[in-house]
């Protein structure tokens, strides 16, 4: 009896062995599989910063790339071809004469909690945009008469007229569906809450990080990372430290050209993407003493282009002589025409002396410019064209900066004189370069007060006509214009790099010159 029942539990306890022993197994083998499935996390580093993560208010590059990466639009660009192609919406018809605009919308798509995306969001976000009427509204406001759900999952665009590059519009941030949490009738600035892309903010600190998740929803490509973390660092020079130690594993906008140049010869990885990227000053037209025209086109004719990208940016940028980059169809360099290739000191002269200066009264300007934003060279720029200017010996320039939060802020509402700005396209057209700086209803966002009603008429030709060739003989038009009425003075056209640590195997940039988060793609 004794001996039956010892031999009975032994064979018990070696059961209850194995099953622990099978238990144990299975969860380290599951964690192990876990851990080997999880992808690493990518760590960019940046000298920008976020300024509203909020469709309806933010108007900057680096803040579109972020909420490009946790957001879907109806369309997108295909990264390999430049194409438009579907998003969001699984088709597109344009009707009557493409005044209006009808998109179906894919079944599955849901925000980053599961919440299904329809097109009754689509149509609250869009018109949230014009009711709130931000900086970048002018993009709907401009175009949309009208939008509605035809259903769940159709949505119907009526616009004030044809539009033949609207497609490139829907394109763009403010037409991206927000998830039901962004208030209607005000802006959210801190907003995490996201959209339908392939990120989800999981944490955001001002001025120090932001934290990108993986949309468990996601109806795309799955990214190639298992998070994404954002640094933002208050110079170039901060910026190449964190690559050098390791605490990065991208360095993107901006290093310093020198830098490019020396992280090049030390072996690392720079990819470089073709520029669309523009520099140009902003010229307030409605105040003295920048309401003449002649003090305009003399600050025009001194800026030695060349020089500037010599000195400043070594070669990494080119003379840009309109506002319309070189390279994209309809480009026409009209400040190249009027002014000449260099600084054209005798023809400044002559305008300023024309209007009553010389030197005994010298022209007196303020030239703004941000420290941080475009870079550490920013400063370096101001000064060398103060230089050209002063090289007349009939202008005075004083240098003023502020942070970029401000200086955004300060532009809009008007208070520079003279100010450095820097453009990325919001959408792949000539248009783009055009309508956001003359078109009077769509340019407050610069504070620059231009008007001009034959480049309101030209512009809105432009738009409704089909024929790319006439199109391209009216932006000539407005570009020769520009050159006669400077409010802005094109400097230069950029090219951009990132700057891969060792550890980075893959990484893509879109057409918009966005960094596609999901594409990047490292080891361990």
């Amino acid at each position: 009896m004794a001996q039956k029942f010892n031999a009975r539990l032994a064979i018990a306890a070696a059961v209850v062995l194995i099953i622990i022993l099978a238990a144990g197994f299975y969860l380290f083998a599951g964690q192990g599989g876990e851990q080997a499935a999880q992808a690493p996390t990518v760590v960019i580093g940046v000298t920008d910063s976020v300024t509203e993560l909020d469709p309806a208010t933010s108007y900057d590059f680096f803040t579109w790339e972020v909420l490009s990466n946790v957001m879907a639009g109806l369309v997108t660009y295909d990264p390999d071809t430049g194409e438009i192609v579907g998003d969001l919406a699984t088709g597109w018809e344009a009707r009557e004469g493409g005044k209006v605009w009808v998109f179906t919308l894919r079944p599955d798509a849901k925000f980053a909690d599961g919440t299904p995306c329809t097109a009754q969001d689509v149509v609250r976000s869009i018109k949230r945009v014009m009711t709130i009427g931000g900086d970048p509204s002018w993009l709907v406001t401009e175009f949309v008469e009208d939008v509605r759900a035809i259903d769940d999952y159709t949505v119907e665009f009526r616009l004030k007229q044809p539009v033949g590059y609207f497609l490139a519009v829907v394109a763009t941030i403010p037409y991206h569906p927000v998830h039901p949490n962004y208030p209607d009738n005000e802006p959210a600035p801190d907003a995490t809450w996201g959209g339908c892309g392939p990120y989800k903010i999981s944490e955001f600190k001002r001025g120090e990080y932001i934290v990108l998740e993986p949309n468990p929803y996601y109806y795309g490509e799955k990214p190639k990372n298992g998070k994404v973390i954002i640094k933002f660092y208050e110079s170039s020079q901060a910026l190449r430290a964190a690559l050098e130690a390791g605490d990065i594993d991208v360095a993107w906008r901006t290093l310093n050209p020198a830098d490019i140049r020396d992280l090049q010869d030390r072996g690392y990885n720079v990819k470089e993407a073709p520029g669309l990227f523009i520099r140009y000053i902003v010229v307030k037209v409605d105040a003295p003493p920048t309401d003449r025209k002649e003090v305009r086109q003399a600050l025009a004719a001194a800026i030695d282009r060349q020089e500037l990208a010599d000195r400043v940016f070594q070669g990494t940028m080119e003379p840009l002589y309109s506002m319309v980059p070189s390279g994209l169809w309809a480009h026409y360099p009209a400040f190249k025409d009027k002014y000449g290739e260099g600084a054209n000191i005798d023809l400044a002269v002559q305008l300023l002396r024309s209007v009553g200066y010389d030197e005994n009264n010298k022209l007196k300007v303020e030239l703004w410019y941000t420290p941080t934003h475009y870079g550490d060279t920013e400063a370096q720029l101001a000064a060398v064209i103060k230089e050209q200017w002063e090289a007349t010996g009939l202008i005075e320039v004083t240098l003023k900066s502020s942070e970029w939060g401000q200086y955004v802020e300060q532009l809009s509402q008007g208070q520079f004189m003279l100010s450095l700005l820097g453009w990325y396209p919001d959408y792949l057209d000539p248009d783009n370069f055009l309508t956001p700086f003359l078109l009077s209803t769509a340019n407050t966002w610069t504070g620059t007060g231009y008007v001009n009603p034959q480049v309101d008429e030209l512009l809105q030709q432009a738009m409704t006509e089909t024929d790319q060739e006439t199109r391209a003989q009216l932006y000539k038009q407005v570009q020769e214009i520009l050159a006669e009425d400077v409010p802005y003075i094109p400097l230069l056209q950029g090219k951009l790099y990132v700057v891969l640590g060792p550890n980075v195997v893959n990484v893509e940039i879109s057409p918009l010159q966005f960094l596609i988060y999901s594409s990047i793609e490292v080891t361990g």
